[in-house]
């Protein structure tokens, strides 16, 4: 860095590691169910290692009027202010392989600087691959296991067909992991971003069981170890939860079942439906979802 040049993230934590995945799960983008925040949480609580490896510079990347800070106030007294901040966490897998998680808000600004400097962190650390988490609302039920798709650069397209693979040309709004899907792989570094699809009646409450399919998805595709036994038990109570919602409607239980026996007349397809929704149609279906959460 040449003198007068600001540095635009901080190195918290000096080590080295051995070709860590790196998995991207920011906030802000399309998260439906909170599949991905809830896969994360549960991947650093059950991590071997948790420790903040590297932390961006908010000021620089975030809109602190979107994101205020928390104040902390005792008796009147301001002591002192809780900024928002993107960060890079450390942990390892159930036999001890290198991951490393970058979480917190999504940047609202400058992402061309903020992805040379993820590819530059993932030079500096070795990284082997990127895997994104997103989860996005399908026309599915909740009665089915949740299927992933995937999408990746030219250089990783070889991964979308281990995860699922959404057919057809579609123009939707980007989050920042596309920009650095395609950073990372003309750094030579491969990159895939999973998708679980969560059914739409249920994308804006919980939904562990889209969190157990991207957990399962990156012990897959990146050859980890992972262990998802906590949120499928936080599935199995969350099912049956919607199952008594949806039993009390018969106008729900009809949607429900004529949901199930498209799944089930399209064995084969990745996502799990007979008939492709045309781009048009899903990009409307995650504008009303993104409009729903800044409401």
């Amino acid at each position: 860095m040449s003198p007068g040049e600001r540095s635009l993230y901080t190195v918290n934590l000096q080590r080295t590691f051995k070709e860590p995945v790196l998995v991207v799960a920011l906030d802000g983008w399309v998260d439906a169910g909170l599949g991905a925040a809830t896969a994360v949480s549960a991947l650093l609580a059950n991590a071997y290692d948790d420790d903040i490896v590297i932390t961006f510079d908010g000021d620089h990347f975030l809109d602190q009027r979107a994101r205020r800070p928390v104040s902390h106030i005792v008796n009147g007294v301001t002591k002192e202010l809780t900024w928002p901040k993107t960060q890079i966490r450390f942990a390892k897998d159930l036999l001890g392989a290198d991951m490393l998680f970058l979480i917190g808000p999504e940047p609202d600004f400058h992402w061309v600087g903020f992805v040379d400097s993820v590819v530059e962190i993932a030079r500096t650390y070795g990284v082997k691959m990127m895997v994104g988490f997103g989860a996005f609302p399908a026309p599915a039920p909740h009665t089915r296991p949740v299927k992933l798709a995937a999408t990746a650069p030219e250089r990783s397209k070889e991964l979308i067909p281990q995860v699922g693979i959404v057919q057809g040309t579609l123009e939707v709004p980007a989050g920042v992991s596309s920009a650095l899907e395609l950073g990372l792989a003309a750094a030579g570094i491969d990159a895939v971003t999973l998708w679980a699809r969560v059914p739409h009646y249920v994308a804006a409450m919980p939904f562990p069981d889209a969190s157990v399919a991207l957990v399962d998805g990156l012990a897959s595709v990146a050859g980890l170890a992972l262990d998802s036994g906590t949120l499928r038990r936080a599935a199995d109570n969350s099912r049956r939860q919607v199952d008594e919602v949806i039993a009390a409607s018969p106008e729900h239980s009809s949607m429900v079942h004529k949901l199930e026996a498209t799944i089930d007349a399209s064995e084969g397809n990745p996502l799990g439906i007979d008939d492709m929704p045309s781009g048009d149609e899903i990009a409307a279906e995650l504008e009303r979802f993104l409009r729903g959460e800044e409401q």
